[in-house]
């Protein structure tokens, strides 16, 4: 059988797979291994599926990443994220949209400790949500503002699409984490000043808030020191070279454990629940990461990576006319496609074509995450929407959905200029590393 079409088949039988609702790692691996079988022989590809596997658990490069989200699980359960919110709330809750606000700034803060954006999302929908209700704000507009601020997850650091990202083009990981800090600065401005607006002109969907004193005001923020702590211990050992990435998510993961355990938050159901989450959220990571491997080795094998990469660097449409098409390519997958996978599959194709046309890999890394974080809230199967919807089930899908729209044109606003302007990408690394 000729390997153009066993592309073709593979690629179809993977998105048929997952339109029947088979999880994707299994969807990827099923046909990476049938189709790595059918190029090799099965028995390498018997072999393949053995090894693979092993290799990924054991890597000691990956291990950053259940860290990570060891981290934020224990922040989590320790209560610093409700903290953040309060804070939120207590400073800006008395303005027009000021719930909204304060949900926008806790998902940036709860992100600088977390890094993943289904967690973000989920704890912030548990906390928020409810009080943005309780004041008359409209629950699909609040649904889809959480949405969105949960997408900060991945884009400020640390952040685990990053250190994905950094291990397959073997590209420094503090870089990416400097790149990701004004673009996710930006997100953060820039949903503020969309929520102002819309505040402003539908003011009956984004009422005020009550109004604290002054000093439950600075009562607010006295918690905030073990999150400040935290952000200041990681980035700041991996900057001052004092840690290395992985070390530093030990740290981090260990810092907010003893954090929590010192301020009587964390008990051992509080530390049970937390090591759960973070293995189920782990273990899924992993997954994903072995299909798209085995996938990979598939795509390999039969060539369709070379030979992409050759076609995407000879199109006669220029080096900006082919980032824009990888662009709308990315978008489209992003709507029907895990954010984790279609990075793990797609990087090896575009990532070489991007350096041939001269653009910067590390800018590129910005963009690329970009992409994924609008398939995070897109329809028809935007993750942190499905996440919203399973916690709060009297909020229907399509009401998300709505509410996801204005944030989706303020960040592709924001990828146009990212894209246009390069330096806001790369100053940061370029002064840190």
């Amino acid at each position: 059988m000729e390997r153009e079409l066993l592309v073709i088949l593979g690629f179809s039988g993977m998105f048929g797979l997952m339109a029947l609702r088979v999880p994707v790692a299994i969807a990827m691996g099923v046909t990476g291994i049938a189709g790595f079988g059918a190029v090799a022989g099965w028995m390498p590809a018997i072999n393949l599926l053995a090894n693979v596997p092993l290799s990924v658990i054991t890597d000691y490069n990956l291990s950053v990443i259940p860290m990570f989200v060891l981290m934020g699980a224990f922040a989590s359960y320790g209560g610093m994220s409700r903290e953040l919110y309060e804070a939120g709330r207590t400073w800006l809750g008395h303005f027009r949209g000021g719930l909204a606000l304060a949900s926008v700034f806790s998902c940036a803060g709860f992100a600088a400790i977390n890094g993943s954006s289904v967690a973000t999302t989920a704890t912030m929908t548990q906390i928020a949500l409810p009080e943005m209700r309780r004041g008359g704000y409209d629950a699909g507009l609040s649904a889809g503002m959480i949405a969105a601020g949960g997408t900060l997850g991945i884009m400020i650091p640390p952040s685990v699409i990053f250190v994905l990202y950094g291990i397959m083009t073997e590209i420094e990981i503090t870089e990416l984490f400097a790149a990701g800090v004004i673009p996710g600065l930006m997100a953060v401005v820039f949903y503020s000043l969309l929520i102002s607006y819309l505040s402003k002109k539908y003011p009956h969907l984004l009422p005020r808030g009550e109004k604290f004193s002054w000093a439950e005001r600075w009562h607010s923020v006295r918690g905030l020191w073990a999150i400040f702590f935290l952000f200041l211990m990681v980035l700041g050992g991996i900057y001052s070279g004092i840690f290395t990435v992985q070390e530093a998510a030990g740290v981090g993961a260990i810092g907010a454990l003893v954090i929590g355990v010192i301020r009587g938050q964390l008990r051992m159901p509080e530390i049970r629940g937390a090591l759960v989450q973070a293995l189920r959220v782990s273990s899924a990571i992993m997954l994903i990461v072995i299909g798209a491997y085995l996938f990979g080795y598939f795509l390999t094998v039969t060539q369709f990576t070379q030979n992409a990469v050759e076609f995407l660097v000879e199109l006669p449409i220029g080096a900006y006319g082919v980032l824009t098409l990888i662009m709308l390519c990315y978008l489209v997958l992003g709507a029907v496609m895990d954010e984790l996978a279609m990075l793990l599959l797609t990087v090896p194709i575009v990532v070489p074509a991007i350096v041939a046309l001269g653009f910067d890999p590390v800018w590129f890394g910005v963009i690329l995450v970009m992409a994924v974080t609008l398939g995070l809230i897109s329809p028809p199967v935007g993750m942190n929407v499905f996440v919203i919807n399973s916690i709060a089930r009297d909020v229907p899908l399509v009401s998300i959905y709505k509410g996801t729209l204005p944030f989706i044109s303020m960040d592709i606003i924001r990828l146009i200029i990212l894209c246009a302007f390069p330096a806001l990408s790369l100053w940061l690394p370029g002064i840190l590393t």
